[in-house]
């Protein structure tokens, strides 16, 4: 978790800036009026640690098809939470209908593990998906991974190697993390982290009303009856 001083701050700033704007590359990275001093070679390294967890490319399994219902489609990703000198690392899984938070862990390292006890644990308490959306990291790709989905039949969604420009559903849910809970705590360490997520994300799924949902919970959509107009 410990880093230098210099990388520390750099690693802030980028982080700050991709959850703004998460399409943002390097050059206009490095040239942000908001931007920390560095040659570009150096903002490149780190935007390589922050730019793929903060964007999500609309599945390319079947483009197009509408989303209608829960439990159809589902995404993992990882982003990095900063704590006191430091960083750890947070990946979550969401239903792309309801933009319910089905599970989330933490870790202090990039180990596969985490992402799957946060898939383990999703299929263990809200049943499968129809679909499983990822990127193409090492962590998903992995046949510790992909074999838990092949066993159920999950078909696996997997988006293109680079980065992807699409606004997708996991990173909305970091920028809002970041934004509500993450920027306005200043975690000390991993686990004022692990607690301060645990109640945001409750919150987040049971009454945090959402615009795109018409200001309905998660909660709501997911295990309720409603059934959103857009969608109808």
């Amino acid at each position: 978790m410990g880093l230098p001083e210099r990388d520390l701050h750099l690693r802030e700033k980028l982080d700050e800036l991709f959850t703004e704007h998460p399409t943002r590359v390097t050059r206009r990275l490095s040239e942000a009026p908001a931007a920390p001093h560095g040659d570009r070679h150096h903002v490149s390294q780190e935007e390589s640690l922050c730019a793929s967890p903060l964007t999500q490319k609309i599945s390319v399994l079947a483009p197009g098809v509408a989303i209608t219902r829960p439990n159809q489609v589902w995404s993992i990703e990882i982003t990095y939470v900063r704590v006191a000198k430091g960083f750890v690392y947070l990946t979550a899984i969401i239903d792309w209908y309801s933009r319910y938070g089905l599970s989330w862990k933490l870790s202090t390292t990039l180990d596969r593990r985490f992402c799957i006890e946060a898939l383990e644990e999703a299929l263990e308490t809200y049943g499968q998906p129809e679909i499983f959306n990822t990127d193409q990291g090492c962590q998903y790709t992995s046949d510790a991974f992909t074999g838990i989905l092949k066993a159920k039949q999950i078909k696996i969604s997997m988006d293109g190697k680079g980065r992807a420009l699409d606004t997708g559903f996991v990173e909305r849910l970091w920028r809002t993390v970041k934004q509500e809970e993450v920027y306005l705590k200043g975690y000390r360490h991993a686990a004022d982290c692990r607690e301060g997520l645990r109640a945001y994300f409750d919150r987040y799924n049971n009454l945090r009303e959402h615009q795109s949902l018409e200001y309905n919970y998660p909660a709501e959509i997911c295990f309720g009856d409603m059934v959103l107009k857009q969608a109808a």
